[in-house]
């Protein structure tokens, strides 16, 4: 032995080593060598220098005896003490594979326990495969264990021991060996021997490689660990040689990515060494197994790793990639390690573009990329029936087998079909759709197709085109304004043929038809009608009604609202440059924004304001005069009547809403359509009395409620509401050709009262009462107009006895104030005058009439001719006069007797009446008491007081 092999080494266990064989033996002994050294004087100087240490093999003795039977050598170790047969028990146990593959010349080793047990450990050759590394099975306890071995060996050139001791110059020979476990279909294993490096025993040098080294590396004194120098350099790269052998040897084998060392391990700086020169070597290595031929072994620098692909699609994929490996490493750090190209399923899929394949091998490929990202097959290749192949299956229609377009109306409308036998669900997955008439109606070429079809300079072309949208349309069964854009479809309008919006034209025979002015309107070609019917053309847009106009969240800005596109979606319907006539918007649309939002814009945000929906309709300015009868019945009809009816709600800058008037009902208000006048101008028939004659009557069948969403005058109340009503009613009111009555004024200017004062405007003339007539002493029954500072507002019955040569406003009392800050009229109370002049005698109010009106004044005072000052300033003669700014009169003497104070009795208002006439104090008594209506029952119980009871009655039916 030699290099840590040596025999010096039972000395650890023993002091008495022997050999004996059959032709004689020899023994050491510690005890008996020191006597001898300690009987040479001239020796001890040199024992003492050794601190008493014996070179004991130096001193060998005869042995006598014999090897057991069998044998023809036995070493004898006497064990020295309990710590050496410990550590010979140990040592022992440790005994591995390593040792028989260390010694190629040791066939068996059997190890007697000293229970009497025997361990038998066995080395031999296996069955050698072609090409293959050489196999050794070594059993240890009646199991075998296969190991995988390459050795390398040879002569070392002079100058790499030029460093080592004379006993290694004169035995120059290297050797390396490396050896891995396979279970029993080859495949590696962790080696079960200690993780060392074996040079050829083991050392102190830790190796994390997953195979056993056994080489002549040179050891230091310690004979522990490896010594550096040129000899250690060469032996690692013999080693690294030897180990890329044995991957090589093993053929093509994805385990053998199991001796793929990482590229850092726990080891020391050999076991770094040999891992780095290793991993320099491997990729050059062929023995990775191709998917296309798994025999053939791949170098891993020529192969690619697919990432996010299956098993499924890595076979598929084989034929057309080469150097692919089988699916399922992605994830393993060996393929890093060696710096396998790493390959995305996008980039593969690019690659694919130039191939020529027949359609049902791109189907089969389909199948198997069903499972992976869909993001990855973008760009998937796609044959189609005319034997192109384009890129990528979101243009591309699939054949459903069911109801599908035809090839060439597909060609005319510049769509591509897959071809049939290529056809696959995961096309449809990645966004090819199917070639039915629906899904085709929704490509965005069918629609590119539509939009440019009125600028084709060929006729035939365009003829083509539409009948093949027409085709789709009748197939897919679509109804009218489905597919809005539909109306840009290029027609033949009716007298020259030329190719026209379908959005533009008229249906003939259609109710729109009836109500237009042929001049004006463009009709189809009636030779289309006949072909493809109304349902088909409406289908597409060709006009068959009025046409609705819809936007969401419409900016009104009056510079910007030329554009007003059925075909757009609604967000984008409103403003921009018109195209064409079919996206121009209505007639006026810029002026009734104008209009409704001028009273809602504000200066501190000086922005137009949004309608957060707007309905229009389209085409009003081309109904003929006489047939605005029927085109009101087709407005007044849903869809449309919500255009006309529902008011739109705009969004103020102030986070606040407002509702305005809509365009249609704008639109129609201004324009005769009810027998040739304006809505506006109309009333309703059976509408508000208190409108008749201020408004003439409008003659329809129409319902309330849309009558008034034209401007037809329903009710004063509706009327009022309106932003304008009020300014309209005082208008006509005085207009001399329109009879108002007196009652049906009263009742006018009562309404008027309560608008908004900012909403009416100061007039310059009003309707009143006309001045007394001297000849019956009674006001006309008519109504005139006067001047505003001639007209009074009775605010008070007894007031009015003053103001006979005045023309005279009635209205509620309690709102005559609010009319007159309204009308800048005077009220009677300013101008009237009313202070009593005369003296009367003071009187209590009889006590039946108090209890029939409750509040009226205790006392009065009779005159017999009440004076008081006129407007004028002179005296004047009235039958009652009732002043709440003086105190009420006091009798001086109560000569009727006083009753007890009532403390449940109503309070009695301040002020003083004063009467002349029974018919005077019985309104005056009413007037005071805010009963003006009981004055008539107060003035009969004046004259029978017995009639008390039966006025009281009477109430119980009020």
């Amino acid at each position: 032995g030699r290099f840590g092999v040596g025999f010096s080494a039972v000395l650890a266990v023993t002091d008495e080593p022997a050999v004996l064989s059959r032709s004689g033996g020899v023994r050491w002994s510690l005890g008996e060598a020191r006597a001898l050294v300690e009987s040479v004087p001239e020796l001890g100087d040199e024992l003492r220098r050794r601190d008493g240490h014996l070179p004991l093999l130096r001193l060998p003795f005869a042995a006598e005896g014999e090897p057991p039977a069998g044998f023809e050598t036995v070493v004898v170790l006497p064990l020295r003490d309990a710590a050496a047969q410990d550590l010979t028990r140990r040592l022992l146990d440790e005994v591995d594979d390593a040792l028989l593959l260390t010694l190629p010349g040791l066939h068996e080793l059997e190890i007697e326990h000293e229970d009497g047990s025997v361990r038998r450990l066995t080395r031999s050759t296996a069955e050698e495969t072609p090409d293959g590394p050489q196999q050794v099975l070594v059993t240890d306890r009646e199991q075998a264990f296969r190991w995988q071995i390459v050795s390398r060996s040879g002569t070392l050139a002079p100058e790499l021991l030029a460093d080592r001791t004379t006993e290694e110059r004169h035995r120059p020979y290297w050797s390396v060996t490396w050896a891995v476990p396979v279970d029993e279909r080859g495949e590696p294993q962790r080696p079960r021997t200690a993780p060392v490096v074996h040079a050829p025993t083991p050392s102190d040098e830790q190796l994390d490689l997953p195979a056993l080294l056994i080489a002549s590396f040179p050891l230091d004194s310690t004979r522990r660990h490896i010594a550096p120098g040129p000899l250690s350099d060469f032996l690692v790269t013999q080693a690294a040689d030897a180990y890329a052998e044995l991957v090589r040897s093993r053929g093509a084998s994805l385990s053998s990515l199991r001796l793929v060392p990482a590229p850092l391990g726990p080891g020391g700086e050999l076991d770094g060494r040999l891992r780095r020169a290793v991993l320099d070597r491997l990729p050059e290595v062929p023995f990775l197994p191709g998917v296309e031929d798994p025999e053939l072994a791949l170098r891993p620098r020529d192969s690619v790793l697919l990432e996010g692909a299956d098993a499924s699609i890595v076979r598929a994929l084989g034929e057309v990639l080469p150097g692919l490996l089988p699916a399922g490493l992605e994830r393993r750090q060996e393929p890093r390690t060696l710096g396998v190209r790493r390959v995305p399923l996008a980039e593969t899929v690019d690659l694919l573009a130039n191939l020529d394949r027949e359609p049902q091998w791109w189907r089969n490929l389909y199948g198997a990329l069903a499972g992976a990202d869909p993001e990855a097959l973008g760009a998937l290749p796609v044959p189609l029936v005319d034997g192109r192949t384009v890129t990528g299956p979101r243009r591309v229609l699939v054949p459903s087998g069911d109801g599908d377009v035809s090839a060439e109306d597909l060609a005319l409308l510049g769509l591509r079909l897959a071809h049939p036998d290529a056809a696959h669900p995961l096309l449809e997955k990645l966004g090819a759709g199917l070639a039915t008439p629906a899904a085709v109606l929704d490509t965005p070429e069918v629609r590119a197709a539509v939009a440019a079809s009125a600028d084709l300079e060929d006729e035939q072309e365009a003829e083509d085109l539409a009948e093949a949208v027409l085709r789709l349309v009748r197939a897919a069964g679509i109804g009218p304004g489905e597919y809005p854009w539909l109306a840009r479809l290029a027609l033949p309008e009716d007298e020259d043929g030329e190719p026209t919006p379908a959005g533009e034209l008229v249906l003939p025979g259609s109710p729109l038809a009836a109500v237009v002015r042929e001049e004006d309107a463009v009709f189809l070609d009636e030779d289309w009608v006949e072909r493809w019917g109304a349902d088909v053309l409406r289908a597409v847009g060709v006009a068959h009604g009025f046409t609705l106009l819809r936007a969401e969240e419409a900016v009104l800005d009056t510079d910007d609202l030329e554009r007003f596109d059925p075909t757009a979606p609604v967000d984008h319907a409103l403003g921009g440059e018109p195209t064409a006539l079919l996206d121009e918007a209505p007639d006026g649309l810029a002026d009734w924004a104008e209009e409704v939002t001028e009273p809602h814009l504000s200066d501190d945000f000086p922005v137009p304001l949004v309608a957060a929906e707007l309905v229009a309709v389209r085409d009003l300015d081309l109904v003929a005069d006489d047939a605005w009868p029927q085109a009101l019945a087709l407005l007044a009809a849903p869809p449309l009547r919500d255009a006309v009816v529902t008011p739109v709600r705009l969004r103020l800058p102030d986070g606040g809403t407002a509702e305005v008037l809509p365009y249609a009902a704008w639109w129609l208000r201004d324009h005769p359509v009810l027998d040739g006048r304006r809505p506006a101008g109309l009333r309703a028939s059976g509408a508000d009395p208190l409108l008749r004659g201020l408004y003439d009557e409008a003659r329809t069948t129409l319902d309330e409620t849309f009558l008034h969403a034209l401007g037809v005058r329903t009710t004063l109340a509706a009327l009022l509401a309106e932003p304008d009503g009020a300014d309209d009613v005082l208008y006509r009111l005085t207009d001399p050709e329109r009879p108002v009555s007196h009652r049906q004024l009263h009742g006018i200017y009562t309404a008027l009262a309560d608008v908004e004062l900012e909403r009416i405007a100061l007039p310059e003339d009003v309707r009143a009462l006309p001045p007394l007539d001297p000849a019956t002493h009674r006001r006309p029954a008519h109504t005139e107009i006067v001047d505003v500072a001639d007209a009074v507002i009775a605010d008070a019955p007894d007031l009015v006895q003053l103001l006979d040569a005045f023309p005279l406003i009635t209205v509620a009392p309690e709102k005559a104030a609010a009319l007159a800050e309204r009308l800048h009229v005077s009220l009677a109370s300013e101008i009237a005058g009313g202070r009593v002049l005369s003296e009367g005698t003071v009187h209590r109010v009889p006590e039946v009439v108090r209890e029939l009106v409750p509040g009226c004044p205790e006392f009065y005072e009779e005159h017999e001719e009440l004076l008081v000052v006129g407007p004028d300033g002179e005296e004047a003669a009235v039958d009652w006069r009732w002043d709440p700014d003086s105190p009420a009169p006091v009798l001086e003497e109560d000569t009727e007797g006083g009753l007890e104070p009532d403390e449940f009795a109503a309070p009695v208002p301040f002020g003083a009446l004063h009467a002349a006439t029974p018919e005077g104090l019985a309104a005056g008594l009413a007037w005071a008491a805010g009963q003006w209506h009981r004055r008539f029952e107060v003035l009969a119980l004046l004259g029978d007081p017995d009639r008390a009871y039966e006025l009281s009655a009477a109430r119980d039916f009020e």
